[in-house]
């Protein structure tokens, strides 16, 4: 990786060099890359200034049909997510319903402590900073797995160190995180988020599937290296509609993936991220949460990780660069959503699969990331 990193800065050189504008040489650049990768379908967006100053999409939203992807185009963009769980939370908090040093188990309905230190609160912060002791062993696509009487092995939901004293990643804090956001604001969570994050934003996206265009839907896709093929994840919009029939209010919410369910374009997903680099306020002056707590979720609450509440800073993805934001990946997608500290960019990428397995589909990040900040931001 570190090979085509040199490749991209030199081929990035030459093209202007030769008079090509940074559109021309980045889709020059990217294409290649693409091909390279065996991507499908990509779309990316470039914000500096606050506005988006360059948006594009390549490849297709699906290989049967070979329609090209479109701005409107809605991805299924996995862990970023957890951020628009974070700042709905965050919007409750403001309310005065919660704290974020509230104990999870007056939320919950049951108790939510780790057997091995009975006496250590579990909080709001802690599940939103994944210092809480919590995994996923268990799954967490429903409470019932951390539920001792639904549960008869809840206790491998903890680890081996108290709450606030160790950091792993783990999708049931956000979907538990959804179910409180559903029990406090008295809305299903899906609604919830769709009415006091994405329509004051201006922005058309959301966690229900069968509330969306489904013909917007960019379909995703594995790489079968056994029969050379990529393979559609067809779970990865899968209906709600019986689900959602018997739906459990305040229990049943993982049902919509409040930590990787959100569909929406790469686009909106940008003016989404300005909100974020505005602390909290929109471009436009649309304000979601306060500075305050803007910030707090923009401060790392892990020394190794560097994790806040559902945003982390990261100083390996661009050499020399510190960034700050969130990434997804599932069912072959691969997100990112990162500004610099400074506000000076941010940028946004979306995958929609790759003819490479493992390691080689995070790349793909690394990989679009390097290209855009080479052509758009960097200083030649």
């Amino acid at each position: 990786m570190k090979k085509s990193f040199i490749f991209a800065a030199a081929l990035s050189l030459l093209m202007v060099s030769c008079g090509k504008s940074a559109e021309q040489a980045f889709v020059e650049d990217i294409e290649a890359y693409r091909q390279e990768m065996g991507n499908v379908g990509l779309a990316v967006a470039v914000v500096k200034d606050n506005k988006i100053v360059y948006h594009a999409n390549f490849g297709v939203s699906d290989i049967d049909t070979q329609a090209p992807l479109q701005d409107n185009s809605l991805f299924r963009i996995a862990s970023i997510s957890k951020s628009f769980s974070a700042v709905s939370m965050l919007q409750l908090v403001e309310k005065g319903l919660v704290s974020l040093d509230t104990d999870v188990s007056e939320l919950a309905g049951f108790t939510v402590r780790n057997p091995k230190f009975p006496d250590k609160v579990i909080t709001l912060e802690l599940l939103m900073s994944h210092t809480s002791s919590l995994n996923d062993s268990e799954g967490y696509f429903t409470l019932d797995v951390i539920n001792p009487e639904a549960n008869p092995n809840w206790a491998n939901c903890y680890n081996d160190y108290a709450p606030g004293e160790g950091y792993e990643y783990c999708n049931l804090n956000f979907n538990m995180v959804g179910t409180f956001i559903e029990k406090l604001s008295g809305e299903r969570f899906d609604q919830y988020v769709v009415h006091h994050v994405l329509e004051p934003l201006g922005l058309y996206g959301g966690y229900c599937v069968d509330s969306l265009d489904a013909s917007r839907f960019v379909k995703l896709y594995n790489y079968n290296a056994k029969e050379d093929k990529m393979v559609e994840q067809t779970d990865a919009y899968e209906p709600r509609s019986e689900r959602i029939a018997n739906y459990k209010f305040g229990y049943d919410t993982p049902v919509f993936s409040p930590t990787g369910g959100m569909k929406i374009s790469a686009c909106d997903l940008a003016r989404y991220m300005m909100m974020h680099m505005g602390w909290g306020t929109s471009p436009d002056g649309v304000t979601l949460i306060t500075k305050e707590h803007s910030e707090s979720m923009q401060t790392p609450r892990s020394d190794d990780e560097h994790y806040g509440l559902a945003i982390w800073h990261d100083f390996d993805r661009i050499p020399g660069v510190e960034l700050v934001g969130h990434t997804g990946g599932a069912y072959g997608l691969r997100s990112a959503m990162f500004w610099a500290p400074d506000r000076s960019f941010g940028l946004v990428m979306i995958s929609s699969g790759c003819k490479v397995d493992g390691e080689g589909e995070q790349n793909i990040i690394t990989g679009t990331l390097n290209r855009m900040y080479n052509h758009f931001v960097k200083t030649k």
